[in-house]
């Protein structure tokens, strides 16, 4: 059996672009995806914590270093610049893989630069 498990996660990076005419649905500072290991072309998963859209598209490469997470395409009617959003991506793992699997977490301050990484998320406390 698999079992789809959360394989890396950009959380609330800030939007700064938004390119309804532009070829490619989610450009991503190239830096940012090797640090998260998100391949160009994959499927990524978009929350956008500003307005609750929730879309499924997939990640381009941006210049190293730029800081850029530019929405394009269809995908840009659902994000705009400024927007505080969560990018995932997921993998099936079979029970093996499960036992050493460990997701990457990316977190940021409000100007897309990296505060901290990590592989859990703590636990939710009443």
């Amino acid at each position: 059996m698999n079992v789809t498990m959360l394989k890396s996660k950009l959380h609330r990076a800030i939007v700064t672009h938004s390119e309804l005419e532009y070829e490619g649905s989610c450009a991503i500072d190239g830096k940012l995806l090797e640090m998260a290991n998100i391949h160009e072309y994959e499927q990524i998963q978009i929350y956008n914590v500003t307005n609750g859209e929730r879309f499924t598209t997939y990640a381009i490469r941006a210049e190293d270093g730029s800081g850029i997470i530019s929405v394009n395409g269809a995908a840009a009617h659902k994000a705009s610049v400024g927007d505080k959003v969560i990018i995932c991506t997921y993998a099936s793992l079979n029970q093996q893989e499960l036992a050493n699997f460990k997701p990457i977490l990316v977190y940021f301050d409000g100007k897309n630069n990296v505060t901290h990484c990590r592989n859990t998320i703590p636990v939710q406390v009443a």
